[in-house]
């Protein structure tokens, strides 16, 4: 057999062989735990080897393992603090070995994952603390390191890059597993489960930024099965369907822990056979367009005790009382030229990122020079003008790494629908973007756009609402009318869904529609709702209305806003 001892799978080799085994031989000792058995049995061929996939299997101690060590794939697009640590640091106290018994793990299992101990300043008491220390690893390199006190309490390495814990173990494996702590990571490699992964940080609610997922997307290029195995409390779930959103419903599957709130309880209360079944016995993410009413009764439940969820708003207090969305949805934004309709449309990505942090992508040639745009939204993040003698200032570079981070463009020397979708698919899984606009419409077109317009604009538009259901994205279509008509003063008519090329499609297939319409005399735009698909989400034909403050290039609500009660106007 003829072994690639530089490369498998696209992952760099940077220790062949790690444990000195047979190269080639099918079958040959476990490095795990033949050296632990009886001295007659220490030669006994127990475990089988893959070298084409660098995986090794025991049928003793039923564990697999990595003939190999592997480099980093992939590079991380900004500099980090990396880790200082000295020999102290590779010490365990016995009394924290102690502690993790009485969780089911063993001192193997903790020398197997790099688990140290030692003093550490923790914030959340203000002093050196004794600490345990999950050292986060990348090929050779330490990334970051967490630490947990006696009292719960939580650090990352400040300034460290954010990764996943134990992210060395997924490589050459088909799948892998994916939980929401470091203990759960050692519960399953007690298990026997050892190709196993953390997030570093938990689950929280109201956010989706999985930087650790951008900073490891490469890792999962090859699975074919990614297991979601997180807590069953709500920040948990929230953490799972991100998840699943980001890697593809298609490739993930979900185990749960029964009684038990996460992997190291249901170890303790039940033992490591039968948590390795709550992992093998994984289901698959309910299939696309098919639903049944177990998918959906948690959503039921919660309609029939709290009624419609509110919708996401922009932070434009007069706009967000006549309007506000669900992610899955599109919007169509019209305006004659010039009405300002772009740069509303700013104001709203830079609204949902304040508010919720959703990431956007922009296919917008009519934004070009994309510097330009940047700029644009650089001010508005700012709240001002930034000059000369900002450049590399502290602010700046806040801004600049804040933009850099959360606002993506498309930029192609000709834009076609299908090539936008896809490159938005892509951004979903490698930046976890959550809105997706298109400005303007007739400038990404179909490849196949010809014959009956009021055919293509449907084709186009369903093509959209697929591409925001699939990835659960708000998508916002930038269009202009092709018709404008004046009054009898000579003033030009507000434009209306139906002005733009295609007719009554658009109305009929828009999930929301918003005017954007431009007073030059009063100096004034105002964001008037055409169209709300949903009663509890908005007022057919309600107006906010803005000043535009030039420095900052932010629309200002610029009348009393008479909020009377509590109340919406459509409740």
């Amino acid at each position: 057999m003829q072994v690639n001892n530089t490369e498998i799978n696209g992952f760099l080799i940077d220790q062949f062989n790690q444990y000195d085994l047979e190269v080639g031989s099918t079958q040959g000792i476990c490095p795990l735990c033949s050296a632990d058995r009886k001295p007659k049995n220490q030669k006994t061929k127990c475990a089988s080897y893959d070298w084409e996939r660098g995986l090794g299997t025991c049928h003793n101690c039923n564990k697999s393992f990595q003939l190999h060590t592997y480099q980093r794939k992939g590079a991380s697009e900004r500099e980090y603090v990396r880790p200082i640590v000295d020999n102290a640091d590779v010490n365990l106290d016995a009394k924290v070995v102690e502690w993790f018994a009485t969780r089911g793990i063993t001192k193997k299992t903790l020398d197997d994952l790099k688990v140290t101990s030692g003093p550490e300043y923790m914030p959340q008491t203000g002093k050196t603390e004794n600490v345990i220390k999950f050292n986060y690893f990348m090929g050779d390199q330490l990334i970051n390191i967490k630490y947990r006190d006696g009292r719960k309490n939580f650090k990352l390495y400040k300034g460290a890059e954010k990764v996943f814990y134990n992210i060395n173990s997924i490589v050459g494996y088909e799948y892998c597993v994916l939980v929401e702590g470091e203990m759960d990571v050692l519960a399953l490699h007690e298990a026997g489960i050892t190709n196993v992964i953390s997030v570093p940080n938990g689950a929280t609610l109201n956010t989706n930024n999985l930087e650790y997922l951008d900073n490891c997307i490469d890792y999962f290029e090859d699975k074919g099965k990614i297991i979601i195995a997180v807590d069953s409390d709500e920040a948990g779930q929230a953490l799972q369907a991100e998840l699943v959103r980001r890697l593809g419903s298609e490739i993930c599957y979900l185990a749960s822990f029964d009684d038990c709130k996460d992997a190291n309880e249901y170890l303790i209360k039940y033992g490591k056979e039968d948590l390795q079944k709550r992992i093998t016995g994984a289901r698959p993410v309910p299939l696309e367009n098919v639903t049944t009413f177990k998918d959906v009764e948690d959503e039921v439940t919660d309609f029939v005790r709290n009624g419609f969820k509110p919708g996401f708003q922009v932070g434009l207090e007069n706009f967000d009382r006549i309007f506000s969305t669900y992610t899955g949805q599109f919007i169509t934004v019209t305006g004659i030229p010039s009405s300002g309709k772009s740069d509303f449309v700013d104001q709203m990505v830079v609204g949902y990122n304040q508010n919720y942090s959703w990431k956007t992508a922009f296919a917008s040639p009519e934004n070009q020079p994309t510097y330009l745009h940047a700029h644009k939204l650089m001010r508005k993040v700012w709240q001002d003008m930034p000059t000369a003698d900002d450049i590399h200032s502290e602010k700046w570079n806040q801004v600049a790494d804040h933009v850099n981070s959360n606002f993506f463009f498309i930029d192609m020397e000709r834009y076609t629908l299908d090539a936008v979708l896809r490159k938005g698919a892509e951004l979903v899984k490698r930046k976890g973007i959550k809105c997706l606009v298109i400005d303007p419409f007739n400038k990404v077109r179909m490849q196949d756009g010809s014959g009956d317009v009021n055919v293509y604009t449907l084709e186009y538009l369903t093509k959209i609402e697929i591409f925001a259901k699939k990835y659960d994205v708000l998508v916002i279509i930038v269009a202009h009318p092709t018709k404008m008509y004046k009054d009898s003063n000579g003033n030009i008519e507000e434009p209306t869904m139906y002005n733009i090329k295609g007719g009554g499609e658009w109305y009929d297939a828009s999930y929301h529609g918003i005017l954007v319409h431009r007073n030059y005399i009063e100096k004034t735009v105002k964001a008037k709702v055409l169209k709300v698909k949903f009663q509890n989400l908005g007022e057919n034909g309600a107006e906010a209305h803005f000043k535009w403050e030039h420095r900052s290039g932010c629309f200002i609500p610029h009348e009393p806003i008479d909020i009377g009660d509590d109340k919406m106007p459509w409740e």
